[in-house]
C-alpha cells in the first residue's frame, strides 16, 4: 500500500449512510483525496475504498460494507478489509448500520451506540487479520469514540438517542422469525448484521472501535409488523444526518485521551 493511502481513522459503511453519497452529502468540509481504491489482501480483493480529510485534517478510509458482493461472504470481505486497515494503520473504527429493535421501547428513528454485542453468526470465518494475541471482549466498545458519537448524536434532530444497548448479530441476509427473536429478546436490544466479526476484528489489529446504529424497523413480532416503505424512507431521509453525526464526532475525539482499550489486547499463551 502507498503511503499516500495512509489514514488513522476508518468509516465502515452500512445502511444508515447507504441512502446518500458519504461524505459530502454531509455538508461538513470534508474533502476527497483519492476514490475507487481496490487493494489485493490474502484473503481476496478488498471492496471498493476511498480516501477523504474531515474538516479537522483527519484522514480517514471509507468503504461500503453493505451488501454482498458475487462469490464473496460478508465474513470474507470483513477479513479483506481489515487488512486493508491493519496496513494502512488505521487507529480507530466507526461501524454504522440500521438494525431492528429487540426492546419493544425502542422506535424506528431512534439511535442507539451499542457497549455490548452477541454474536450468532455462523457461517463466517473467525480467523484473526494480526493474530498472535488474546482478544479480551469485557468492554468491546472505545468508550472515547463511543462519547464522541453520543455528544454528535444529541446534537442532531431526528429520534431519540441511547449510548448504551446489546447488539444481537445475525448471519443474514434473510430477516429472522418471530421465534427467532422471542429467543433472543431476553438478551438483546437491537439486531443486526454488522457487528461481528468487525468488533474484534478492530483489536485483533489494535484499533479503537464504536458503532452507530439507527432503528430502521421492529424486529418481527415486537409492537407491530414493521413497513417496507417506512424503512425505505428512513434510509433515504436520515441517511444525511448519521453522516454528519459521524463525521462530527470524528472530529471532536482527543486522540491522546485514554481509554483502557490498549488493555484489552495480550500476548497469547499459546
Amino acid at each position: 500500500m502507498a503511503e499516500s493511502h495512509a489514514a488513522t481513522w476508518a468509516v465502515i459503511g452500512g445502511s444508515g449512510t447507504h441512502g446518500c453519497d458519504f461524505p459530502e452529502a454531509a455538508g461538513s468540509g470534508a474533502r476527497i483525496l483519492d476514490e475507487g481504491l481496490v487493494f489485493e489482501t490474502p484473503a481476496g480483493q478488498s471492496p471498493p475504498f476511498s480516501l477523504f480529510e474531515t474538516a479537522g485534517g483527519k484522514r480517514v478510509l471509507h468503504m461500503q460494507l453493505h451488501g454482498w458482493r458475487a462469490g464473496v461472504t460478508r465474513g470474507q470481505a470483513s477479513q479483506q478489509v481489515f487488512h486493508v486497515l491493519a496496513r494502512a494503520g488505521v487507529k480507530r473504527i466507526i461501524s454504522e448500520a440500521g438494525v431492528g429493535s429487540l426492546n419493544h421501547l425502542l422506535d424506528p428513528r431512534d439511535i442507539v451506540i451499542p457497549d455490548d454485542f452477541i454474536d450468532l453468526t455462523t457461517h463466517r470465518d473467525p480467523a484473526p487479520v494480526a493474530g498472535g494475541r488474546l482478544l479480551i471482549m469485557r468492554d468491546p466498545v472505545c468508550p472515547v469514540v463511543a462519547g464522541a458519537l453520543l455528544e454528535a448524536a444529541r446534537g442532531q434532530a431526528g429520534g431519540r438517542v441511547f449510548g448504551r444497548g446489546t447488539c444481537v448479530v445475525t448471519e443474514g441476509p434473510r430477516f429472522e422469525s418471530r421465534a427467532e427473536i422471542r429467543m433472543m429478546q431476553p438478551h438483546g436490544d437491537v439486531i443486526g448484521q454488522s457487528m461481528c466479526p468487525e468488533v474484534w476484528l478492530a483489536r485483533d489489529i489494535g484499533a479503537h472501535y464504536a458503532a452507530l446504529y439507527i432503528v430502521v424497523n421492529y424486529a418481527e413480532g415486537v409492537v407491530r409488523d414493521w413497513e417496507h416503505e417506512v424503512l425505505k424512507e428512513i434510509f433515504e431521509e436520515d441517511a444525511v444526518r448519521q453522516s454528519r453525526i459521524i463525521l462530527q464526532a470524528i472530529d471532536a475525539v482527543d486522540e491522546t485521551a485514554g481509554c483502557g482499550c490498549g488493555e484489552l489486547s495480550k500476548d497469547t499463551l499459546l
